[in-house]
């Protein structure tokens, strides 16, 4: 996945994730479609809270590689 693709999905999901919660906090949804948005925003948190994870190692990895690195050329 290209990073380019990774931001679009991530900002993506956060624009649905918020579209989402303004539906839900309207109160003009029946009980069923409801639970529907509930179940669809926890999904898209989750997938948020992974891509967040995985792009929080990509820096870990880099930075801890950096500071190898920069401890070397000393």
């Amino acid at each position: 996945m290209s990073k380019k693709q990774s931001k679009i999905d991530f900002e993506g999901s956060v624009a649905e994730l918020e579209a989402t919660i303004t539906r839900m906090e309207k109160g003009e949804m029946s009980l069923e479609e409801a639970l529907q948005s509930f179940e669809e925003g926890v999904r898209l948190s989750r997938e948020c809270q992974k891509l967040l994870a995985s792009a929080e190692q990509r820096v870990k990895l880099l930075t801890e590689d950096g500071e190898e690195d920069f401890l070397n050329d000393e």
